[in-house]
């Protein structure tokens, strides 16, 4: 079945050239152009991917992908005018899967919508195998239902916090470099930077210490990157 995408932009002549290039590519678009109707949307529709414009009347579009993460880990595609790197890492601080600045490519975003589909579900005709879940001293990362427990707490994390988090806790015990982990949190998306990763450990680290500035699971080795202690 073709996924279904929601476009959420309030510039009317974007959102059809987006709804042109995505139903090209085969995929169901609808078009929504303020943020209260995105999150009635999302709801009632339940679509497979969000592109998701910044600046938007009556609620933007931070505040949607605020709500949805408490709601959902639907893919998200942030769109905006806003291009600074603070504005970046605040975009996936709340939850966002990709971010793009405007001015920008229709093709790129479409080959950017297909990466997050294809991470968010498997190859057509295939059904993925459930991954184990990740057991390090307190903390268990579960894949299959993409949630982490942290001394038997369920922790709210992100969908970056949450692939940093499982990435590190495959090999406990291993240090990672923030290119490493760049690598497995978007490929080679170019709008990422180290500070990306310097931001979900800082985010991980409130939630998953007892004392966040003297962290004893996810630590620093300064001058390489990071690491997931493997002691208990």
């Amino acid at each position: 079945m073709n996924a279904r995408i929601l476009v959420a932009e309030d510039d009317a002549k974007q959102a059809e050239l987006l709804r042109v290039y995505l139903t090209h590519e085969g995929y169901s678009v609808s078009i929504v152009h303020d943020g209260r109707t995105a999150l009635e949307a999302l709801r009632r529709d339940a679509p497979d991917l969000l592109v998701l414009d910044v600046m938007m009347p009556r609620v933007d579009g931070l505040d949607v992908c605020r709500v949805l993460r408490r709601e959902s880990d639907l893919p998200v595609l942030m769109v905006t005018a806003r291009c600074t790197e603070d504005d970046l890492l605040l975009g996936l601080d709340l939850g966002a899967d990709d971010y793009m600045s405007k001015p920008y490519s229709p093709r790129e975003l479409t080959a950017r919508v297909r990466t997050l589909l294809r991470r968010a579900r498997p190859a057509e005709g295939r059904k993925a195998p459930a991954e184990p879940a990740l057991v390090v001293g307190g903390l268990r990362i579960d894949p299959a239902r993409h949630q982490v427990w942290c001394d038997g707490v369920l922790v709210e994390c992100t969908p970056g916090e949450f692939r940093l988090l499982a990435a590190l806790a495959d090999r406990p015990g291993q240090v990672f470099s923030r290119e490493q982990i760049l690598g497995r949190l978007h490929g080679t998306g170019g709008y990422f930077t180290v500070r990306t990763v310097d931001t979900h450990v800082m985010n991980l680290r409130r939630k998953i210490e007892d004392d966040p500035a003297r962290p004893t699971r996810l630590l620093t080795v300064y001058g390489v990157g990071y690491v997931l202690s493997d002691e208990a």
